[in-house]
């Protein structure tokens, strides 16, 4: 797992561094009933474990019945909203979390949650464990950036629990963050991600290490079907922070104030390219989300089969994972050198190849609405620096070299 805290990162470090597609008018029916629920996005952490019991979580909508089938839901857990969080708990342990198998897909009404445990390698399903919370704080992190953002969580650390989320049709984005400590060379779960992106045409975002290691070959940030993501100083000097992967795609905030896993509203600020990476997944699925609006978009996923693989595929406007990844690069940028706080404790951004640092550079809020006036057409960005697009180049074929 990707480490939680500088703190503990210093730690660590020191200590050792379909099928067929449907007649007119059926088509015509399922998207009238489909236009009763607003446009979408669907965001897939794979981690820990999730605590459906925090405010955070909360939400008024009830997901109507299609799309529970659409992912698969196979039960329904009516969660106790009284009480503390080891009351709630108790109140619902017989019938929810005591039944929850490795098969099953399960709804959380009143939440953004749909989860599911396929490792079946857990003391309580989906539910984040006492003794951890990262799964909870990376969620947490993707719905800071998109609070309409529907949530399938798949609590695991493995191939399976991966293929879990890319083996779902509606699946928009997955975002992972853990990996070799240091991005030491090994295998990971870069198999599954690549049936992910390369096969089922989603977006994967993966954590780059907390250290200064190159993500090139690391098996989370590295595969050049991912966006690795590093992280920056957003909140101090907008400078890289010294703890982060180096050579990624691209930055995202690195602290965050993120909800608690075992109570019901209490937040704490962390830190760690953990929760830049789910902030990433969570700016693309809005960006995803406003281009289905524009174009009454009203499903999600990139299917080949049903959605002939565009994540957008609306009225006249058909956007694939490699447009939205391109328009994330072009609205990348670099924070200047004259920010740098020499007592931040941040590496100041250099002027010159900036890219092995930071790879297309920073990624945040600013990016949204342009990366959306190029994909719609509105207003195109202009190309990177010459230098730019030659490192980043260079970037792509070395990992498209090293993962063969």
């Amino acid at each position: 797992m990707k480490n939680l805290t500088v703190t503990l990162v210093l730690v660590m470090t020191l200590a050792s561094f379909s099928g067929c597609l449907a007649n007119e008018v059926e088509k015509d029916d399922v998207i009238e009933t489909e236009n009763d629920f607003r446009t979408y996005s669907v965001v897939a952490p794979v981690d820990t474990g999730i605590n459906v019991y925090h405010d955070h979580f909360r939400t008024n909508e009830t997901y109507p019945q299609w799309l529970l089938e659409g992912l698969g839901v196979t039960m329904t857990c009516e969660l106790t909203f009284v009480g503390n969080w080891q009351e709630r708990y108790d109140a619902d342990k017989e019938s929810c979390w005591d039944i929850i198998n490795s098969t099953d897909i399960v709804y959380f009404p009143g939440t953004k949650i749909i989860g599911t445990t396929p490792d079946d390698e857990t003391d309580i399903p989906i539910l984040d464990d006492p003794s951890d919370g990262h799964g909870s704080a990376v969620t947490g992190a993707v719905l800071n950036a998109n609070p309409d953002a529907i949530i399938f969580f798949v609590e695991g650390f493995s191939d399976a629990a991966v293929l879990a989320a890319a083996n779902q049709p509606l699946v928009d984005i997955i975002t992972t963050s853990f990996g070799p400590i240091g991005s030491i060379p090994v295998p990971g779960i870069e198999d599954a991600t690549k049936i992910a992106v390369v096969q089922e045409k989603k977006i994967h975002t993966g954590a780059a290490d907390n250290s200064p290691s190159p993500a090139v070959q690391d098996s989370t940030a590295g595969p050049p079907w991912s966006i690795g993501v590093s992280g920056y100083a957003e909140e101090g000097d907008d400078q890289k922070e010294t703890m982060s992967g180096s050579y990624p795609d691209i930055a995202a905030d690195w602290t965050q104030v993120l909800p608690n896993h075992d109570d019901i509203d209490g937040y704490h600020e962390t830190s760690g390219t953990s929760f830049a990476t789910p902030r990433t997944a969570g700016l693309l699925s809005k960006i995803i989300q406003q281009l289905r609006t524009e174009s009454e978009d009203y499903s999600s996923g990139a299917s080949p089969d049903t959605r002939g693989g565009f994540l957008v595929n609306g009225n006249e406007l058909n956007i694939s994972q490699a447009q939205i990844r391109d328009a994330l690069n072009l609205s990348a940028w670099y924070p200047s050198f004259s920010t740098w706080d020499p007592l931040s404790g941040t590496t100041p951004v250099s002027p010159v190849a900036p890219c092995t640092q930071l790879g297309w550079g920073v990624v945040n809020e600013s990016n949204v609405q342009p990366i959306i006036n190029h994909l719609n057409g509105m207003s195109t960005q202009p190309n990177r620096p010459s230098d730019v697009t030659t490192c980043m180049e260079t970037n792509q074929q070395i990992r498209e070299s090293y993962w063969n």
